[in-house]
């Protein structure tokens, strides 16, 4: 590699760096496929979320089951604000 290609790779680095330690504004939740092709999705905390297909899709079968137990145990659980 070029030191010229060097230094764009490592300008898009930074500029890819500063945009992951950017708040994202509203919550907002964006997905990307991972280097080793799994789902990622960013926007719920500080690190992303990755998964597998295979395991996104068996925890979106029990999105319900989820959905009533944060429910069920509502006073045990914390919100992060």
């Amino acid at each position: 590699m070029s030191e010229e290609n060097l230094k764009a790779e490592l300008e898009r680095l930074k500029a890819e760096n500063e945009a992951l330690k950017k708040p994202r504004s509203g919550g907002t939740l964006s997905m990307k496929v991972s280097e080793k092709g799994a789902l990622s999705v960013y926007g719920m905390g500080r690190f992303p979320v990755t998964l597998y297909k295979e395991q996104w899709l068996k925890l979106l079968t029990i999105a319900d089951d989820i959905k009533k137990f944060i429910s069920d145990h509502d006073d045990d659980l914390k919100a992060k604000h």
